[in-house]
């Protein structure tokens, strides 16, 4: 009504409806646009799209989009899927299945999936920090990459008798295969024999027949302290002679230890030493207080102790925050004169070290009770994705 009234057809008088035009002469557009789209086989462009907009209003019509396929036998149709084979197998070799075998298309040019990044266990980030407080202080790593030793550099260099307990099988790993060492340095070795055997150095010796055979024995090096003697052995021996210098270490070493939650086969061993002229007991304890305190521990204490190859030793002991008690945190000591003599340093030159394991502050830093969570086959490995970083705290 309200269209017939819009192109003047009716109007209302009162409540009835009066025709203005007569049936001939009214033109149904709307009629007439819907006879276009039919015979345009209700395509779109049948009509304006002004006039497709006003049927759209009054909804009398819409577009709707029709797809059609078609659908043909291809080059390589086949009654049945066959599966293409991604890998050539031993099988397919066997049977000669790979001559007709169809294989799926390599993209050699592929990224390829990609790989997540690891994680540093928590023994490493502790190291890490070690090895960046000793060389701020100006120590030099030692090359400690040679886990077997012979017992000359693990021992008898030392100045450790060949009948100490620390030498027998239930102590010492040692190797079966090569049994023996081929040589160490002839010179050398006969000056360490001489020490052992009358002395030297205002010493009386072990007044002992020292064997070859026991000196050239392999084993697992039971600590980075055979390295050491390496080195100051090349430092005596160095051309333009004896330099001062300071080296440290960080490895793994292995004794023959009942395991618990404290102990363990092996276990990495933290070692610093600093060779030079006229070196006293004062800077022992001076050195190893800088290192302590740049790793947080200021409380110290110092026990005099007993080591075959140092004179004075002493144990070094921490003060626990959470243990509320004072407990073992290393070793240390001045290298004897029958170890240091043998090897060609001069007379005033001392060497002072110390040591201590890197599973011990490990272990406090992440309150970890028992060891065998931290190192070995039992090792939770979603321990090693979340561990914080390790962050050492120096105390002025």
């Amino acid at each position: 009504m309200g269209n017939c009234m819009k192109k003047k057809w009716i109007k209302k008088d009162g409540g009835n409806l009066v025709a203005l035009k007569k049936s001939a002469e009214v033109s149904d557009e709307v009629q007439d646009m819907l006879k276009k789209l039919k015979a345009a086989d209700f395509a779109k462009d049948g009509i304006s799209d002004k006039e497709f907009k006003d049927l759209k209003r009054r909804k009398i019509a819409n577009l709707v989009t029709r797809k059609s396929f078609k659908v043909e036998r291809g080059p390589k149709y086949a009654p049945q899927r066959v599966k293409k084979s991604a890998d050539l197998t031993k099988e397919m070799l066997e049977s000669g299945a790979w001559k007709t075998a169809e294989f799926k298309p390599y993209n050699f040019m592929t990224l390829g999936e990609k790989v997540g990044g690891g994680y540093l266990h928590p023994l490493l980030k502790v190291r890490a920090e070690f090895r960046k407080i000793l060389m701020e202080m100006g120590f030099h790593e030692m090359p400690t990459n040679k886990w077997v030793e012979s017992s000359f550099w693990n021992f008898d260099s030392l100045f450790q008798p060949q009948s100490h307990p620390a030498r027998d099988a239930h102590d010492t790993f040692f190797i079966k295969e090569p049994a023996a060492t081929v040589s160490v340095p002839e010179d050398y070795y006969e000056r360490v024999k001489k020490m052992h055997e009358v002395g030297g150095a205002g010493s009386i010796g072990y007044r002992y027949d020292f064997k070859k055979e026991e000196a050239f024995k392999n084993l697992l090096r039971t600590h980075t302290t055979a390295i050491s003697s390496q080195m100051l052995y090349k430092l005596a021996n160095q051309p333009g002679g004896f330099k001062p210098a300071r080296y440290f270490s960080i490895d793994r070493v292995f004794r023959n230890e009942t395991m618990d939650a404290t102990h363990l086969c092996e276990f990495h061993q933290v070692e610093g030493l600093v060779a030079d002229y006229d070196l006293s007991l004062g800077d022992l304890i001076g050195t190893i207080e800088t290192f302590f305190k740049k790793i947080g521990i200021t409380q110290l204490r110092f026990k005099p102790a007993f080591n075959p190859y140092t004179e004075p030793s002493m144990e070094i002991f921490g003060y626990h925050p959470d243990l509320k008690k004072w407990t073992e945190i290393g070793n240390s000591g001045m290298f004897r004169p029958e170890m240091l003599a043998p090897m060609g340093l001069p007379e005033n030159v001392r060497v002072i070290a110390w040591g201590l394991s890197l599973e011990r502050p490990t272990m406090i830093k992440y309150r970890i009770k028992n060891i065998r969570d931290l190192f070995g086959h039992k090792v939770e490995m979603a321990r090693t994705r979340t561990a914080p970083i390790c962050r050492f705290d120096a105390v002025e």
